[in-house]
Protein backbone atom coordinates (compact mmCIF):
# COMPACT_ATOMS: atom_id res chain seq x y z
CA UNK A 1 0.00 0.00 0.00
CA UNK A 2 1.56 3.19 -1.06
CA UNK A 3 -0.72 5.84 -0.14
CA UNK A 4 -3.81 7.09 2.14
CA UNK A 5 -6.28 6.97 -1.04
CA UNK A 6 -5.20 3.42 -1.32
CA UNK A 7 -6.39 2.56 2.24
CA UNK A 8 -9.67 4.64 1.74
CA UNK A 9 -10.08 2.37 -1.15
CA UNK A 10 -10.22 -0.88 0.88
CA UNK A 11 -12.98 0.57 3.24
CA UNK A 12 -14.83 1.32 0.60
CA UNK A 13 -14.92 -2.36 -1.12
CA UNK A 14 -15.49 -3.48 2.64
CA UNK A 15 -18.35 -5.36 2.82
CA UNK A 16 -18.28 -5.51 6.84
CA UNK A 17 -17.84 -2.10 7.01
CA UNK A 18 -21.99 -1.41 7.52
CA UNK A 19 -21.22 -2.49 10.63
CA UNK A 20 -18.57 0.01 12.23
CA UNK A 21 -22.12 2.22 12.88
CA UNK A 22 -23.35 0.10 15.61
CA UNK A 23 -20.48 1.98 18.18
CA UNK A 24 -19.85 4.85 19.83
CA UNK A 25 -16.75 6.02 18.24
CA UNK A 26 -15.05 9.52 19.57
CA UNK A 27 -14.17 11.85 16.64
CA UNK A 28 -10.24 12.49 16.56
CA UNK A 29 -9.55 8.72 18.18
CA UNK A 30 -8.32 6.37 16.49
CA UNK A 31 -9.04 3.20 18.68
CA UNK A 32 -6.66 0.19 18.72
CA UNK A 33 -6.87 -1.16 22.13
CA UNK A 34 -10.41 -3.28 22.02
CA UNK A 35 -8.38 -6.46 23.05
CA UNK A 36 -8.62 -4.64 26.53
CA UNK A 37 -11.46 -2.54 26.47
CA UNK A 38 -14.27 -2.78 23.85
CA UNK A 39 -16.01 0.27 22.26
CA UNK A 40 -19.43 1.20 23.46
CA UNK A 41 -22.60 -0.29 21.17
CA UNK A 42 -25.14 2.32 20.46
CA UNK A 43 -27.35 0.04 21.86
CA UNK A 44 -25.85 -0.14 25.49
CA UNK A 45 -27.40 3.14 27.00
CA UNK A 46 -30.59 3.06 26.35
CA UNK A 47 -30.55 -1.08 27.07
CA UNK A 48 -29.50 0.16 30.22
CA UNK A 49 -31.87 2.62 30.90
CA UNK A 50 -34.15 0.14 30.11
CA UNK A 51 -33.40 -2.24 32.40
CA UNK A 52 -32.38 0.60 35.28
CA UNK A 53 -35.83 2.51 34.89
CA UNK A 54 -38.44 0.09 33.66
CA UNK A 55 -37.35 -3.10 34.58
CA UNK A 56 -35.99 -2.15 37.79
CA UNK A 57 -37.67 0.86 38.17
CA UNK A 58 -41.60 -0.29 37.86
CA UNK A 59 -41.22 -3.80 37.75
CA UNK A 60 -38.97 -4.10 40.49
CA UNK A 61 -38.61 -7.74 41.99
CA UNK A 62 -41.34 -9.05 39.43
CA UNK A 63 -38.59 -8.36 36.90
CA UNK A 64 -36.56 -11.56 37.44
CA UNK A 65 -39.10 -13.57 35.83
CA UNK A 66 -41.66 -10.86 33.57
CA UNK A 67 -38.28 -9.46 32.28
CA UNK A 68 -36.38 -12.79 32.22
CA UNK A 69 -33.85 -11.68 34.63
CA UNK A 70 -32.96 -15.49 35.92
CA UNK A 71 -32.53 -16.49 31.83
CA UNK A 72 -30.03 -13.69 31.53
CA UNK A 73 -26.79 -16.39 31.81
CA UNK A 74 -27.78 -19.05 29.87
CA UNK A 75 -29.56 -16.80 27.36
CA UNK A 76 -26.38 -14.70 26.42
CA UNK A 77 -23.94 -18.00 26.78
CA UNK A 78 -26.01 -19.46 24.21
CA UNK A 79 -24.77 -16.25 22.18
CA UNK A 80 -21.78 -16.66 22.82
CA UNK A 81 -21.54 -20.32 22.30
CA UNK A 82 -22.44 -19.31 18.37
CA UNK A 83 -18.75 -17.79 18.48
CA UNK A 84 -16.71 -20.52 19.92
CA UNK A 85 -18.40 -23.20 18.65
CA UNK A 86 -20.29 -24.57 21.57
CA UNK A 87 -23.53 -25.98 21.54
CA UNK A 88 -26.62 -24.63 23.12
CA UNK A 89 -26.99 -25.32 26.93
CA UNK A 90 -23.23 -25.58 27.41
CA UNK A 91 -22.11 -22.33 28.23
CA UNK A 92 -23.42 -19.86 30.81
CA UNK A 93 -22.04 -16.06 31.66
CA UNK A 94 -21.05 -15.52 35.42
CA UNK A 95 -18.80 -13.77 37.80
CA UNK A 96 -15.41 -13.10 36.08
CA UNK A 97 -12.44 -14.71 34.12
CA UNK A 98 -10.25 -15.42 37.16
CA UNK A 99 -13.22 -16.64 39.15
CA UNK A 100 -14.86 -19.01 36.24
CA UNK A 101 -10.51 -20.17 35.73
CA UNK A 102 -10.62 -21.19 39.49
CA UNK A 103 -13.78 -23.33 39.05
CA UNK A 104 -13.06 -25.04 36.09
CA UNK A 105 -9.19 -25.83 37.08
CA UNK A 106 -10.41 -27.62 40.25
CA UNK A 107 -12.58 -29.45 38.26
CA UNK A 108 -10.62 -30.47 35.33
CA UNK A 109 -7.41 -31.41 38.29
CA UNK A 110 -10.14 -33.60 40.23
CA UNK A 111 -11.34 -35.20 36.90
CA UNK A 112 -8.30 -36.32 36.41
CA UNK A 113 -6.37 -37.20 38.78
CA UNK A 114 -9.81 -39.60 40.09
CA UNK A 115 -8.74 -41.09 36.55
CA UNK A 116 -4.69 -41.30 37.57
CA UNK A 117 -3.82 -40.07 40.97
CA UNK A 118 -0.25 -39.59 40.11
CA UNK A 119 -1.08 -37.09 37.57
CA UNK A 120 0.36 -33.69 39.78
CA UNK A 121 1.36 -31.02 37.48
CA UNK A 122 -0.50 -28.09 36.10
CA UNK A 123 1.51 -26.87 32.60
CA UNK A 124 0.86 -23.50 31.34
CA UNK A 125 2.69 -21.01 29.29
CA UNK A 126 5.31 -18.88 31.01
CA UNK A 127 4.49 -15.88 29.64
CA UNK A 128 0.21 -16.37 30.00
CA UNK A 129 -1.96 -13.53 31.85
CA UNK A 130 -0.40 -13.10 35.15
CA UNK A 131 -3.90 -13.61 37.05
CA UNK A 132 -4.01 -17.01 35.05
CA UNK A 133 -0.93 -18.48 36.98
CA UNK A 134 -1.61 -16.97 40.14
CA UNK A 135 -5.12 -18.42 40.04
CA UNK A 136 -3.42 -21.99 38.99
CA UNK A 137 -0.83 -21.29 41.65
CA UNK A 138 -3.48 -21.12 44.73
CA UNK A 139 -5.43 -24.31 42.78
CA UNK A 140 -1.90 -26.30 42.82
CA UNK A 141 -0.94 -25.37 46.78
CA UNK A 142 -4.96 -26.32 47.75
CA UNK A 143 -4.83 -29.62 46.02
CA UNK A 144 -1.12 -30.51 46.04
CA UNK A 145 0.18 -30.30 42.85
CA UNK A 146 2.87 -28.39 40.73
CA UNK A 147 2.69 -25.55 38.59
CA UNK A 148 5.06 -25.93 36.05
CA UNK A 149 5.88 -23.55 33.12
CA UNK A 150 7.15 -23.77 29.84
CA UNK A 151 7.96 -21.19 26.78
CA UNK A 152 5.62 -21.58 23.90
CA UNK A 153 7.60 -24.03 21.61
CA UNK A 154 8.00 -26.92 24.56
CA UNK A 155 4.62 -27.16 25.52
CA UNK A 156 4.46 -30.44 23.25
CA UNK A 157 7.63 -31.62 24.83
CA UNK A 158 6.38 -31.09 28.40
CA UNK A 159 3.14 -33.37 28.34
CA UNK A 160 4.47 -36.03 29.93
CA UNK A 161 2.60 -38.19 32.07
CA UNK A 162 3.25 -36.60 35.55
CA UNK A 163 0.56 -33.60 33.58
CA UNK A 164 -3.38 -33.58 34.86
CA UNK A 165 -4.43 -30.44 33.32
CA UNK A 166 -2.82 -28.02 30.54
CA UNK A 167 -3.89 -24.76 30.82
CA UNK A 168 -3.20 -22.00 27.91
CA UNK A 169 -4.48 -18.50 26.93
CA UNK A 170 -5.41 -19.36 23.07
CA UNK A 171 -4.06 -15.84 21.79
CA UNK A 172 -1.10 -14.43 24.05
CA UNK A 173 -1.66 -11.01 25.71
CA UNK A 174 1.66 -9.75 24.99
CA UNK A 175 2.99 -10.97 21.68
CA UNK A 176 -0.94 -12.00 20.08
CA UNK A 177 0.87 -15.53 19.32
CA UNK A 178 -2.15 -18.07 18.76
CA UNK A 179 -1.69 -21.33 19.54
CA UNK A 180 -3.32 -24.43 17.78
CA UNK A 181 -5.80 -25.41 19.94
CA UNK A 182 -6.82 -28.58 18.40
CA UNK A 183 -3.32 -29.75 17.78
CA UNK A 184 -2.60 -28.97 21.80
CA UNK A 185 -5.58 -30.67 22.84
CA UNK A 186 -4.83 -33.88 20.27
CA UNK A 187 -1.05 -33.77 22.49
CA UNK A 188 -2.53 -32.87 26.10
CA UNK A 189 -5.28 -36.21 25.75
CA UNK A 190 -2.42 -38.43 24.20
CA UNK A 191 -0.85 -37.79 27.58
CA UNK A 192 -3.98 -38.52 29.56
CA UNK A 193 -4.32 -34.43 30.58
CA UNK A 194 -7.23 -32.77 30.01
CA UNK A 195 -7.19 -28.96 27.98
CA UNK A 196 -8.25 -26.07 29.64
CA UNK A 197 -8.39 -22.36 27.52
CA UNK A 198 -8.38 -18.85 28.03
CA UNK A 199 -10.65 -17.08 25.22
CA UNK A 200 -9.99 -13.90 26.62
CA UNK A 201 -8.23 -12.78 23.36
CA UNK A 202 -10.05 -14.99 21.06
CA UNK A 203 -13.85 -15.19 21.72
CA UNK A 204 -15.04 -12.23 19.01
CA UNK A 205 -11.94 -11.53 17.27
CA UNK A 206 -10.75 -15.19 15.84
CA UNK A 207 -13.19 -18.31 15.10
CA UNK A 208 -12.70 -20.75 17.70
CA UNK A 209 -14.30 -24.25 17.28
CA UNK A 210 -14.36 -25.92 21.05
CA UNK A 211 -16.35 -28.88 20.30
CA UNK A 212 -14.01 -29.71 16.84
CA UNK A 213 -11.01 -29.41 18.78
CA UNK A 214 -12.58 -31.45 21.49
CA UNK A 215 -11.83 -28.93 24.24
CA UNK A 216 -12.47 -29.94 27.68
CA UNK A 217 -13.37 -26.76 29.69
CA UNK A 218 -12.76 -22.99 28.73
CA UNK A 219 -13.36 -19.72 29.68
CA UNK A 220 -13.29 -16.05 28.58
CA UNK A 221 -14.32 -12.38 29.30
CA UNK A 222 -16.96 -10.20 27.96
CA UNK A 223 -15.37 -6.37 28.16
CA UNK A 224 -12.76 -7.16 25.24
CA UNK A 225 -13.83 -7.86 21.41
CA UNK A 226 -17.08 -8.67 23.19
CA UNK A 227 -17.85 -5.09 23.72
CA UNK A 228 -19.58 -5.45 26.96
CA UNK A 229 -18.02 -2.89 29.35
CA UNK A 230 -15.45 -2.25 31.65
CA UNK A 231 -16.02 -4.90 34.30
CA UNK A 232 -18.11 -6.97 31.97
CA UNK A 233 -19.09 -10.99 33.31
CA UNK A 234 -17.30 -13.12 31.94
CA UNK A 235 -18.29 -16.74 30.79
CA UNK A 236 -17.25 -20.47 31.23
CA UNK A 237 -17.91 -23.69 28.99
CA UNK A 238 -17.01 -27.37 29.97
CA UNK A 239 -17.22 -30.35 27.36
CA UNK A 240 -20.49 -31.77 27.97
CA UNK A 241 -18.40 -35.32 28.87
CA UNK A 242 -17.21 -33.58 31.89
CA UNK A 243 -19.98 -31.11 33.17
CA UNK A 244 -21.60 -33.53 35.91
CA UNK A 245 -18.57 -35.47 36.92
CA UNK A 246 -17.22 -32.83 39.81
CA UNK A 247 -19.24 -30.37 41.93
CA UNK A 248 -17.35 -27.14 40.96
CA UNK A 249 -15.99 -25.76 44.29
CA UNK A 250 -17.98 -22.34 44.86
CA UNK A 251 -21.37 -24.13 45.39
CA UNK A 252 -23.51 -21.05 45.11
CA UNK A 253 -26.96 -20.87 45.35
CA UNK A 254 -27.60 -20.51 41.57
CA UNK A 255 -25.64 -23.72 41.00
CA UNK A 256 -28.53 -25.32 43.28
CA UNK A 257 -30.63 -28.09 41.22
CA UNK A 258 -33.42 -25.95 43.03
CA UNK A 259 -32.08 -22.69 43.84
CA UNK A 260 -35.94 -21.56 45.35
CA UNK A 261 -35.97 -24.92 47.10
CA UNK A 262 -34.05 -23.16 50.27
CA UNK A 263 -33.13 -26.24 52.05
CA UNK A 264 -29.65 -26.98 53.68
CA UNK A 265 -28.24 -29.50 51.44
CA UNK A 266 -26.48 -28.42 48.20
CA UNK A 267 -27.77 -30.66 44.93
CA UNK A 268 -25.94 -29.36 41.60
CA UNK A 269 -27.75 -28.72 38.81
CA UNK A 270 -27.37 -30.34 35.47
CA UNK A 271 -24.61 -29.67 32.71
CA UNK A 272 -23.32 -25.98 32.76
CA UNK A 273 -25.62 -24.35 35.51
CA UNK A 274 -23.89 -26.37 38.17
CA UNK A 275 -20.49 -23.68 37.20
CA UNK A 276 -22.77 -20.93 38.40
CA UNK A 277 -22.81 -19.16 41.63
CA UNK A 278 -24.16 -16.37 43.14
CA UNK A 279 -26.97 -13.77 41.83
CA UNK A 280 -26.74 -12.89 37.82
CA UNK A 281 -25.47 -8.93 37.79
CA UNK A 282 -28.51 -8.17 35.82
CA UNK A 283 -27.15 -4.33 34.77
CA UNK A 284 -23.64 -5.48 33.54
CA UNK A 285 -25.33 -8.45 31.93
CA UNK A 286 -27.76 -6.63 29.47
CA UNK A 287 -24.74 -4.17 28.71
CA UNK A 288 -23.18 -7.33 27.92
CA UNK A 289 -25.56 -8.69 25.37
CA UNK A 290 -25.71 -5.74 23.66
CA UNK A 291 -22.16 -6.16 23.04
CA UNK A 292 -22.32 -9.55 21.98
CA UNK A 293 -25.12 -9.06 19.50
CA UNK A 294 -22.64 -6.65 17.88
CA UNK A 295 -21.05 -9.55 16.49
CA UNK A 296 -24.19 -11.66 15.91
CA UNK A 297 -24.82 -8.76 13.34
CA UNK A 298 -21.86 -9.87 11.38
CA UNK A 299 -23.08 -13.47 10.63
CA UNK A 300 -25.27 -12.88 7.57
CA UNK A 301 -21.95 -11.19 6.28
CA UNK A 302 -19.82 -14.06 7.02
CA UNK A 303 -19.77 -14.40 10.89
CA UNK A 304 -16.81 -15.07 12.02
CA UNK A 305 -14.72 -16.48 9.01
CA UNK A 306 -15.47 -12.73 7.59
CA UNK A 307 -14.50 -10.88 10.58
CA UNK A 308 -11.13 -13.08 10.68
CA UNK A 309 -10.32 -12.28 7.44
CA UNK A 310 -10.14 -8.36 7.59
CA UNK A 311 -8.35 -8.92 11.18
CA UNK A 312 -5.72 -10.24 9.32
CA UNK A 313 -5.59 -7.93 6.83
CA UNK A 314 -5.97 -5.01 9.26
CA UNK A 315 -2.69 -6.60 11.25
CA UNK A 316 -0.70 -7.43 8.17
CA UNK A 317 -1.09 -3.95 7.10
CA UNK A 318 -0.21 -2.97 10.37
CA UNK A 319 3.16 -4.89 10.66
CA UNK A 320 3.89 -4.00 6.85
CA UNK A 321 3.76 -0.14 7.52
CA UNK A 322 5.90 -0.03 10.66
CA UNK A 323 8.40 -2.23 8.51
CA UNK A 324 8.77 0.43 5.99
CA UNK A 325 7.94 3.48 7.38
CA UNK A 326 9.49 3.12 11.15
CA UNK A 327 12.58 1.51 10.46
CA UNK A 328 14.33 4.30 11.88
CA UNK A 329 12.69 3.45 15.60
CA UNK A 330 14.72 0.53 17.16
CA UNK A 331 10.54 -1.28 16.94
CA UNK A 332 11.08 -5.00 16.90
CA UNK A 333 7.71 -6.58 15.56
CA UNK A 334 7.04 -9.06 18.11
CA UNK A 335 4.09 -10.62 17.03
CA UNK A 336 4.10 -13.73 14.59
CA UNK A 337 4.05 -12.56 11.29
CA UNK A 338 2.41 -15.71 9.84
CA UNK A 339 -0.96 -15.05 9.72
CA UNK A 340 -2.44 -18.22 11.35
CA UNK A 341 0.28 -18.05 13.97
CA UNK A 342 -1.61 -14.56 15.72
CA UNK A 343 -4.81 -13.16 16.88
CA UNK A 344 -5.73 -9.93 16.05
CA UNK A 345 -3.01 -7.92 17.26
CA UNK A 346 0.05 -6.46 17.00
CA UNK A 347 2.51 -6.43 19.23
CA UNK A 348 6.06 -3.76 18.75
CA UNK A 349 9.02 -4.26 21.38
CA UNK A 350 11.32 -1.56 21.59
CA UNK A 351 13.97 -1.33 24.12
CA UNK A 352 13.71 1.75 26.21
CA UNK A 353 10.70 4.71 25.78
CA UNK A 354 8.09 2.09 25.33
CA UNK A 355 5.75 3.30 27.68
CA UNK A 356 6.43 7.18 27.00
CA UNK A 357 5.78 6.33 22.99
CA UNK A 358 2.41 5.02 24.09
CA UNK A 359 1.59 8.01 25.54
CA UNK A 360 2.55 10.43 22.86
CA UNK A 361 0.83 8.20 20.95
CA UNK A 362 -2.58 8.87 22.81
CA UNK A 363 -1.93 12.62 23.58
CA UNK A 364 -2.02 12.63 19.54
CA UNK A 365 -5.34 10.37 19.71
CA UNK A 366 -4.15 7.14 18.83
CA UNK A 367 -5.21 5.26 21.31
CA UNK A 368 -3.34 1.56 22.15
CA UNK A 369 -1.60 0.34 25.56
CA UNK A 370 1.73 -0.63 27.14
CA UNK A 371 2.70 -4.00 28.95
CA UNK A 372 5.86 -4.11 31.06
CA UNK A 373 8.41 -4.13 29.87
CA UNK A 374 8.87 -3.01 26.43
CA UNK A 375 5.78 -4.05 24.65
CA UNK A 376 3.57 -1.51 22.93
CA UNK A 377 0.28 -3.62 22.08
CA UNK A 378 -2.30 -2.55 19.14
CA UNK A 379 -5.61 -4.32 18.74
CA UNK A 380 -7.61 -4.17 15.86
CA UNK A 381 -11.40 -4.93 16.13
CA UNK A 382 -12.81 -5.30 12.75
CA UNK A 383 -15.90 -4.90 13.57
CA UNK A 384 -15.43 -0.87 13.83
CA UNK A 385 -11.44 -0.98 12.79
CA UNK A 386 -10.78 0.50 9.48
CA UNK A 387 -7.75 0.35 6.97
CA UNK A 388 -7.50 4.31 6.80
CA UNK A 389 -7.20 4.06 10.91
CA UNK A 390 -4.31 1.71 10.27
CA UNK A 391 -2.79 4.08 7.73
CA UNK A 392 -3.13 7.17 10.01
CA UNK A 393 -2.28 5.40 13.16
CA UNK A 394 1.36 4.63 11.56
CA UNK A 395 1.61 8.17 9.97
CA UNK A 396 1.36 9.16 14.10
CA UNK A 397 3.97 7.13 15.35
CA UNK A 398 6.37 8.73 12.54
CA UNK A 399 5.89 11.47 13.54
CA UNK A 400 5.80 10.80 17.72
CA UNK A 401 9.96 9.46 16.79
CA UNK A 402 10.66 11.78 14.02
CA UNK A 403 9.75 15.20 16.50
CA UNK A 404 11.17 13.05 19.48
CA UNK A 405 7.80 13.81 21.11
CA UNK A 406 7.92 10.36 23.10
CA UNK A 407 10.79 12.27 25.32
CA UNK A 408 8.70 15.06 26.88
CA UNK A 409 8.83 14.41 30.99
CA UNK A 410 5.25 14.13 30.69
CA UNK A 411 4.93 11.22 28.75
CA UNK A 412 7.49 9.50 31.30
CA UNK A 413 5.97 9.72 33.97
CA UNK A 414 4.19 6.37 34.12
CA UNK A 415 0.44 5.43 35.28
CA UNK A 416 -1.27 2.06 36.00
CA UNK A 417 -1.89 1.28 32.39
CA UNK A 418 -4.95 -1.61 31.96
Amino acid sequence: MKTREDALALDAADPLAPLRAQFVLPDGVIYLDGNSLGVLPRTTAARVQQVVQQEWGTGLIRSWNSAGWMDLPGRIGDKIARLVGAGAGELVVADSTSVNLYKVLSAAQAIARADAPAKKVILSERSNFPTDLYIAEAVAREHGCELVLADWHELPDRLDVRVAVLMLTHVNYRTGRMHDMELLTQLAHRAGALALWDLAHSAGAVPVDLTGAQADFAVGCGYKYLNGGPGAPAFVWVHPRHAERFWQPLAGWMGHAAPFEFKPGYRPAAGISRYLCGTPPVVSMAALECGVDTLLAAEPLGGMAALRRKSIALTRLFAELVQARCGFGGFTIASPLLDDERGSQICLSRTGGAYAIVQALIARGVIGDFRAPDILRFGFTPLYTRFVDVWDAVGHLVQVMQHGEWQRPEFNVQHAVT
